[in-house]
This record gives structure tokens, sequence and C-alpha cells, in this order.
């Protein structure tokens, strides 16, 4: 195992409309302050019961998917956590990810088949 499961991204033009959807439908709490990440306009949370964390994060362009159409794909993401990055990236690579760029604390790098996730120290 190289990595605990953060929370699952979803990407969504108004983050605080799609956190309250999923609470209705599955409960918890939206917007638990988290030292993980900053609130706001383009992030919102929900903190499932059992641990689960569901983000939402706003994009200005956001074209919304037509499973199963291609030309309108999935839009999430899994953050892993990690205590050590750089012996995680070893990990991931040998196990044939690509390393796509750094945005902050986060690596970004794409699965085998192409999907985005990110490394962060826990």
């Amino acid at each position: 195992m190289i990595g605990k499961l953060q929370c699952l991204v979803i990407d969504c033009p108004d983050p605080a409309v799609l956190a309250r959807f999923y609470a209705g439908l599955l409960g918890g709490e939206i917007d638990r302050p988290d030292p993980r990440w900053s609130l706001g306009e383009d992030w919102s949370t929900l903190h499932l019961d059992g641990g689960t964390v569901l983000c939402f994060q706003g994009v200005a362009d956001h074209r919304p998917p037509r499973w199963p159409d291609p030309e309108h794909p999935q839009q999430a993401h899994l953050d892993i956590d990690v205590g050590d990055l750089a012996a995680a990236e070893r990990e991931v690579l040998a196990l044939g990810a690509v390393r796509l760029r750094d945005v902050g604390r986060w690596r970004i790098y794409a699965d085998p088949a192409g999907h985005p996730f990110c490394l962060v120290r826990a």
C-alpha cells in the first residue's frame, strides 16, 4: 500500500450547490474545517459518516459529463495521503503513473489510462 484515500474530488460549476445535493442524498457535514484544504467559493466539502470525504471543485468552463459520451468525460479525481512524497512517487511511477505537475502541496499524476490523481503529504 502506498497511501490512504484522502477524498474524492468532483469538478462542478457551483461547489456549494453540489455539496448540499450530496448532503441531502448521503447525510454528512458540509464544509467542516479541515487542515488539509481551504474552503471557499471554488471548493466545498462533505464529510460523511465513516470518514469518507467528497470534495467539490469549481471549474469555470465546466462541461457536464454525458456518460458514456467520450466528448464529455467524467470529471473526478482521487487525492491520496502519503507519508513520504518522494517514496510514494517512486512507487506510483513504477506502477505506470506519469507525473503531470505540482500545484502547491499536491503532486499530480495520470494513471495508466490517463485519469488524474494527486499525492498529498499526510
